[in-house]
């Protein structure tokens, strides 16, 4: 079995990350508002995990001024893609492993 868990991710055990890998597998980008609304979570939580996703190369975030309001947005890397799909492959292995 240890093999199967070797490609388990670590940054991805935290249900917001793994939340906010999801949706940006799935969308171009998304900005701070509509990530933290599809979430549920409070502005400090989105922006600890968005920050350390980003500290590892899996997101991207773009900041800018519409108006006067600030807006950040987010995307997902090369890198961040390919550890994320990993990530599922060796889930899906996993619970292959204890169907038997």
């Amino acid at each position: 079995m240890k093999e199967e868990l070797k490609n388990i991710n670590k940054a991805f055990e935290s249900k917001v990350r793994l939340g906010i890998m999801s949706a940006l597998m799935v969308n171009e980008n998304l900005d701070f508002v509509n990530l933290k609304a599809l979430l549920e979570v409070t502005d400090g939580n989105l922006a600890s995990h968005t920050k350390s996703l980003e500290e590892l190369g899996y997101i991207e975030s773009h900041k800018q001024f519409i108006g006067r309001k600030p807006n950040t947005t987010f995307n997902i890397t090369d890198r961040g893609k390919t550890a994320f799909e990993e990530h599922l492959k060796a889930l899906e292995a996993l619970l292959k492993l204890s169907r038997g």
